[in-house]
């Protein structure tokens, strides 16, 4: 490669690139090749896939309306079904199927039955205009007592009826409206079903019943399909039982690809000629009809003539756009720089009130909005720490109280029992043997709390305690406390909450008791809930508890924050401890009536500790 090419070529790459233009030419040209080129790429490609995205989409959306109206059709003609398996099972109907002639329908008298029925069904829907039967012999049973319908006779004349099925399924017959009768002035929705006779099993009748169009006409209605789109249901040969267009209702459907579209399942498809319509279908499998929807092409490809008038505009205004901003890009870039420097001198000084202006949302204003952060963190965090240290110097005084309350409240227990076992010394001195036993037990009471620091224990140690308790209660009530324990020895060794019980047979005494008149017996028994759980129950003679009172301690229970019943919360903290140290699963039971007494029923897990981490 001689000089003079080599010079060419740097030149060339020179030139392309702008390595001697000034910053603000650099930006204006760079942004307007990033700007213009990428957009009219996108362009190209939205324009060509747009038309089949939205074919697509109207597609999908299509279906989804289509699958809406054919439930609701569904649903709408099943409830005729249901009403004709009904007529069909009705005792008259059954014994007028057995019958083999006119001669013994007229004697038997079935006639006035049966017409009291099809009035009674044909009645019971505003929707049904018309119910008939018709039998092999040609008698008729028709509620219409107008003569400006198409009679029963000439119906069955007609080309369809030799195609209903004789398996009693049913056939929809939709008939356009009638130029010899008047009344006729709307289509004809005819639920044809053959009736079979009990005794031969052979199609002996047909039961026509003739539905009012118009919810049809009213479920189809409803459907927006788009601005200009519309729905038509054609039957199984392609003729309209649905169409906008009122004449061509019971018409076949003139469209191209007919045949096609009557041998699939579901589908879509856009016409060749004509205005080119954009159509999709799907087959009721109950009905054997079909639900198209149509949609005009000029409305599909509306969307794609406003994308591209949107990629020409938005091409245009951007490339402007770039211009003005990469002529101002220039000249603001280098101030918030130098102010964000200024403000970094003022902080690294010390001073972390400094706030640096936020003056755009580009990389620099994004850089200055952390900077800030930044320093607004910094300062936060100084003030953590003095707040830090303030609150640890006041939790080392805290902990030193606590720890003074704690040796105080050591104190206090010991010398109360050493002042017990004193009073019990006294009193077998004087041979005062009752007394004795009292301070005993209330002593053990003492030490029990003081010695047991576990969470959990046997319930042969609790029932002991209880025992104690229900002894110092018994000498203070005398005849009108009475206690008795059924706790096998299976259950002796299985664990409990510590002061479990205590506080429910607390409340035994207190409000059975204290608030009534009469003696009240307390049964403490254990008995097993399944191959994993057990029973302990505590039950009383008591007063019971109103069903007011009752219901809202039930809630207290069911609730796992604190209660407001501050009247009950030794039941409900008995609860907790329990759900907390078992599982959830477990926990106390309450049964009771005013005057009946009360039942405390408390489940725990059979041959197991407390749950893992309590």
């Amino acid at each position: 490669m001689g000089k003079r090419s080599r010079r060419a070529w740097v030149w060339f790459y020179r030139s392309l690139f702008l390595r001697d233009r000034p910053l603000t030419v650099k930006l204006l040209v760079y942004s307007a090749m990033l700007v213009v080129i990428p957009l009219l790429a996108v362009g190209l490609i939205s324009y060509q896939k747009s038309s089949q995205v939205l074919r697509e989409e109207a597609n999908l959306s299509n279906e989804q309306i289509i699958e809406q109206v054919k439930l609701h059709i569904e649903y709408y003609i099943r409830d005729f079904e249901i009403d004709s398996i009904r007529m069909q099972n009705h005792p008259a109907m059954q014994q007028f199927l057995r019958m083999t002639s006119e001669q013994e329908v007229q004697s038997s008298g079935i006639r006035e039955p049966m017409m009291q029925l099809l009035k009674d069904t044909a009645y019971s829907r505003a929707d049904i205009s018309r119910i008939m039967l018709v039998t092999e012999n040609q008698a008729v049973l028709d509620t219409s007592m107008n003569k400006n319908v198409t009679p029963a006779l000439e119906l069955i004349k007609e080309p369809w009826f030799a195609n209903v099925p004789a398996n009693s399924d049913i056939m929809l017959i939709i008939r356009p409206p009638s130029e010899r009768y008047e009344l006729e002035g709307v289509p004809v929705l005819s639920i044809v079903k053959r009736l079979v006779s009990p005794n031969t099993l052979e199609p002996v009748a047909t039961l026509i019943m003739e539905v009012n169009f118009k919810r049809i006409q009213e479920i189809a209605e409803r459907v927006t399909i788009g601005r200009t789109g519309y729905l038509s249901i054609l039957d199984s040969y392609g003729r309209y039982i649905y169409s906008p267009e009122y004449a061509k209702i019971g018409h076949l459907a003139l469209w191209e690809t007919l045949n096609d579209m009557l041998q699939q399942e579901s589908g879509s498809y856009q016409a060749q000629t004509g205005d080119k319509p954009f159509y999709t279908f799907s087959r009721s499998a109950y009905l054997n009809w079909r639900l198209v929807t149509v949609i005009p092409e000029e409305e599909l490809t509306r969307g794609t003539h406003y994308i591209r008038q949107t990629i020409w505009w938005t091409v245009a205004v951007t490339l402007v756009l770039a211009y003005l901003i990469g002529i101002g890009f220039a000249s603001s870039i280098v101030r918030p720089v130098r102010a964000l420097q200024y403000f970094m001198k003022r902080v690294k000084a010390g001073d972390f009130r400094a706030r640096a202006d936020i003056e755009s949302k580009d990389e620099i204003g994004q850089l200055t909005n952390d900077f800030n952060k930044m320093v607004e963190k910094l300062q936060n965090l100084l003030d953590e720490i003095t707040y830090s240290q303030l609150r640890e110097k006041d939790l080392q005084l805290r902990q030193k109280e606590t720890e003074l309350k704690v040796l105080q409240s050591q104190v206090n227990p010991h010398f109360l029992m050493n002042a017990l076992e004193t009073v019990r010394g006294m009193a077998l001195e004087h041979d005062m043997t009752d007394i004795s036993v009292l301070v005993a037990s209330l002593a053990r009471l003492l030490r029990y709390n003081l010695n047991h620091a576990g969470a959990t224990i046997s319930v042969q140690q609790e029932v002991h305690i209880c025992e104690m308790y229900l002894r110092i209660q018994q000498y203070r009530f005398e005849e009108k406390l009475s206690y008795e324990f059924r706790i096998p020895q299976w259950a002796e060794q299985q664990q409990i909450a510590k002061f479990a019980l205590q506080p429910l047979v607390e409340n035994c005494v207190i409000h059975g008791i204290e608030t009534g008149d009469r003696p009240v017996h307390v049964v403490i028994s254990a008995e097993r809930a399944g191959e994993q759980q057990f029973r302990i129950c505590i039950q009383d003679t008591g007063a019971g508890i109103p069903a007011d009172k009752l219901r809202a301690l039930q809630l207290d229970l069911l609730q796992k924050d604190m209660v407001t019943a501050v009247s009950q919360i030794g039941i409900v903290n008995v609860h907790r401890r329990i759900a907390y140290l078992f599982g959830d699963a477990y926990g106390l039971e309450l049964e009771s009536s005013a005057g009946a007494g009360t039942r405390v029923s408390i489940k725990l897990p059979l041959g197991v500790g407390m749950k893992e981490g309590a």
